[in-house]
């Protein structure tokens, strides 16, 4: 069994920062690729950040320059950083992972998710 936890969303205002975090735990060999979307209301999830194992990331248009996604392999632990932020912002946050487990199967997870409001 995994699972994936985050915290840090809230309510800041526009300009603000905020920092996401999600751990993995569980029965865990190891996690491949780790990431951040997010969903506005009425709309599909879509990707914010993402990052390999060895640390190669891309970002979405909207949010280059903005955010930061990083990483503890050691922690089984994915952040992202978001500064500057805008009320198009706004939007449930879910971290994604791609985790091998001790059986050596790969599946894809999913946290629960986690509000991001930003106000005026």
């Amino acid at each position: 069994q995994v699972q994936l936890v985050e915290s840090g969303g809230g309510l800041v205002q526009a300009g603000g920062s905020l920092r996401l975090s999600c751990a993995a735990s569980g029965s865990i060999f190891s996690i491949n690729a780790m990431g951040w979307y997010r969903q506005h209301p009425g709309k599909q999830r879509e990707l914010v950040a993402a990052s390999t194992r060895g640390g190669s990331t891309n970002y979405a248009d909207s949010v280059k320059g903005r955010f930061t996604i990083s990483r503890d392999n050691a922690k089984n632990t994915v952040y992202l950083r978001m500064n500057s932020l805008e009320p198009e912002d706004t939007a449930v946050y879910y971290c994604n992972a791609v985790i091998v487990s001790l059986r050596l199967t790969v599946n894809d997870y999913w946290g629960q998710g986690t509000q991001v409001t930003v106000s005026l």
